[in-house]
């Protein structure tokens, strides 16, 4: 009887055991799905107290409040300790407030995990910049231009290649500045804004060709621009073309009656496609006019000079040119111009040596005398 109790009590055991070890399994479970979710909630409060902080931070860094900006990310860090952007806010904000050295610290260390960010490797660049590190920051501007940018960020590209120009003209470095220009009138397209801009800049080397192609280009976009006509009218006027820039700087006056640089450009160039005697397929009468207005022209700045100068490189005096001006007026009449063909060549030579001596002489030119300094320079080596 014994035994068999024993045996119905081993066979009870036998079946409770599965039961049981069913029972802790699931209690275990439970347990796990318990850790798990209090885990998760816990982890899911950080991340919502760390996007709060960094919120806060991303507001004021871009209001340009870094001092209110720092322990904003600070405190997003301390939620979230190796979040990128984090750290990346923070060395922004340390920048604002000039702590470069700070910034730096966090800047490497954000390189050495992605050094094809574009932000920070325009930060880089600003800070060696700002540090007189030249080699460091041209080779952290060309790796922030050639990075990766975040999408809807790629303009940032082209943002980042007009202040390296800015940066090389500061450095008065315009052979490298002429080139990041021409590779950037590749990429800004059509757009108005962009080619004024880079118009003026290629103004700034000065490479009036390409800054007069940049301003037509963003004329053909938006042809009541006033800065591109200003910009066409101004780059035509440096280069001589005084017909195209009389056209531009008319319509840049119309729009803005303002302007007064370009009201002055624009009446020196009508005078210089007005009186020029020498330019090609002009009447002869005209011709003999305005040699006479220019010779008389030259004659009033001499006696207008208040100095009695020498000017040195040639040693030519105020009074050597007005005796030559005063031999030679007599002949400078409608007849005398028509009996001697040479005597137009003569006078204006006389003219254009007036004119550029003055210059350095006399002070300030009037509009005319503007005028034929700017004739005298389209007839140089004729």
């Amino acid at each position: 009887m014994a035994t068999r109790s024993y045996r119905l009590d081993s066979s009870r055991l036998l079946r409770r055991e599965p039961v049981a070890l069913a029972v802790l399994t699931l209690a275990a479970i439970l347990a796990f799905l318990f850790v798990t979710g209090l885990s998760r909630m816990f982890h899911a409060q950080q991340d919502a107290l760390a996007q709060r902080w960094s919120s806060r931070g991303l507001t004021d860094l871009q209001a340009g409040r870094y001092a209110d900006a720092i322990p904003e990310f600070r405190a997003a860090l301390l939620y979230s300790r190796d979040d990128f952007d984090f750290r990346l806010g923070l060395a922004q904000a340390l920048i604002g407030l000039h702590r470069n050295a700070e910034a730096y610290t966090y800047l490497i260390n954000l390189w050495g995990r992605r050094p094809e960010n574009g932000v920070v490797n325009l930060e880089l660049a600003r800070i060696a910049a700002e540090q007189g590190q030249t080699e460091q920051a041209l080779r952290s501007y060309h790796n922030a231009i050639y990075a990766n940018w975040p999408a809807g960020q790629e303009s940032r590209a082209t943002e980042t290649r007009f202040e390296l120009v800015e940066y090389l003209l500061k450095l008065q470095a315009r052979t490298q500045a002429e080139s990041e220009l021409i590779s950037l009138a590749a990429s800004v397209g059509d757009d108005a804004a962009q080619q004024t801009r880079l118009g003026a800049l290629f103004q700034r080397i000065p490479d009036y060709e390409h800054a007069l192609a940049a301003f037509r280009r963003a004329l053909a976009a938006d042809s009541h621009d006033p800065a591109a006509l200003t910009g066409a009218g101004t780059a035509a006027y440096d280069l001589g073309r005084y017909s195209i820039a009389e056209r531009y700087l008319q319509d840049a006056v119309s729009r803005n009656p303002g302007d007064y640089i370009s009201n002055d450009r624009l009446r020196i160039a009508r005078l210089v496609l007005q009186l020029d005697p020498l330019r090609p397929r002009i009447r002869a009468a005209e011709r003999d006019r305005n040699v006479m207005t220019a010779f008389a022209a030259a004659g009033d700045r001499l006696k207008a000079c208040p100095v009695a100068a020498t000017y040195a490189a040639a040693g030519t005096s105020k009074q050597d040119l007005a005796a030559q001006w005063a031999k030679l007026k007599p002949q400078i009449t409608p007849s005398g111009l028509r009996r001697d063909p040479d005597l137009t060549t003569t006078a204006m030579d006389l003219v254009f040596t007036v004119e550029r001596q003055a210059s350095e002489w006399c002070g300030t030119p009037t509009t005319t005398d503007s005028a034929l300094l700017l004739i005298a320079k389209l007839h140089e080596g004729n």
